[in-house]
C-alpha cells in the first residue's frame, strides 16, 4: 500500500485518473437521475493506493459542475491535502469513519423517494417489487436521527449501524450506499431509489401485494448463484451511463 510519502507509479496515476473520472461521472448522472440537492450531499472514493485520503466534491460546487480535475483529496481527519476548495464538515463526519473501516466508495444523498420512505414510522423497504427484493437484504436501518452530522462520532455511530451491510437508510434524513467501486455503489443507489419510488406510489394507491417468501428465496438464490453476472451487469450499466454522458457532450472526465 502507498502512503502519502511515496511517489505514485504510472499505474497508480492511471488508476487515480480512472477513479476521478468515475466519481465525477456519478455526480453528473445523479443530476440526471434527480438525486441532487443543491450543493449539499456528498460522494466520496478512497484514493487508489492510499489508506488515508479520499476524493470529495468541493463544497459549493453544484454536481453539474463536478469534473475529474476539480475533485479534492481529503485526509481522514478532514484536511484538504490536494486540490482547491473546502471539505464539507458533514461529508467528513459521515464518510471518513466508513472509509477508515475499509469501505472504498460512499455515496450519500437525500434523493426524494428514499428520503420520503425514511420519514415513515415504518421505513423498511418491503418485498413488494423485484427491485425491493434485489436490495432489501443489503440494507441496515438507522432509526436515530440526531440532526446535522458535525463530528466524526456521529459517523462512527452510523458506521456501527451499517455493519457488514452495503446500504444505510437514515431516519428522517436519506440514504448511504457503499461499494468496492463507484459503479457498484451507484448501482445500489439507483435501484434503491427505484424500489423506494414504486413502493411509495403503491402505498399511496392502496394495499400492496407482497412477493412470497418462496419467490424471495428463489431470487436470493439466483442472485447468489449468478454473482459474477450481477457484477458484469453493474459494470455494463455504469459504462453505458458514461457513454450517454459522453454523447451528450459532458465534460465530467476533464
Amino acid at each position: 500500500m502507498l502512503n502519502r510519502t511515496q511517489e505514485p507509479s504510472n499505474v497508480d496515476n492511471q488508476r487515480r485518473l480512472d477513479a476521478r473520472i468515475d466519481l465525477a461521472a456519478a455526480h453528473r448522472q445523479a443530476v440526471k437521475d434527480g438525486f441532487v440537492e443543491g450543493i449539499d450531499n456528498h460522494f466520496t472514493l478512497m484514493v487508489p493506493g492510499c489508506i488515508d485520503r479520499f476524493y470529495l466534491n468541493a463544497f459549493g460546487l453544484h454536481w453539474s459542475e463536478v469534473k475529474a480535475s476539480n475533485l479534492i483529496e481529503v485526509s481522514l481527519n478532514g484536511e484538504v491535502v490536494s486540490g482547491q476548495g473546502d471539505a464539507n464538515l458533514s461529508a467528513v463526519s459521515i464518510h471518513a469513519p466508513m472509509h477508515r473501516r475499509g469501505i472504498a466508495c460512499v455515496l450519500h444523498t437525500h434523493m426524494p423517494f428514499t428520503t420520503a420512505l425514511t420519514q415513515l414510522d415504518d421505513m423498511r423497504l418491503e418485498p413488494s417489487s423485484q427491485n425491493g427484493v434485489f436490495v432489501q437484504d443489503l440494507i441496515a436501518y438507522d432509526v436515530d436521527y440526531n440532526g446535522f452530522a458535525t463530528a466524526q462520532d456521529e459517523g462512527e455511530r452510523m458506521a456501527d449501524v451499517l455493519g457488514e451491510k452495503k446500504i444505510l437508510l437514515l431516519a428522517n434524513h436519506g440514504a448511504v450506499t457503499t461499494g468496492a467501486t463507484v459503479a457498484e455503489a451507484y448501482h445500489r443507489l439507483y435501484f434503491l431509489e427505484r424500489a423506494s419510488m414504486t413502493q411509495m406510489i403503491a402505498m399511496a394507491a392502496g394495499k400492496r401485494r407482497m412477493i412470497s417468501d418462496a419467490v424471495q428465496s428463489k431470487i436470493r438464490f439466483s442472485l447468489g448463484a449468478s454473482s459474477d453476472e450481477v457484477n458484469r451487469e453493474i459494470l455494463l450499466y455504469f459504462n453505458a451511463m458514461k457513454r450517454v454522458l459522453n454523447a451528450e457532450g459532458s465534460d465530467y472526465a476533464t
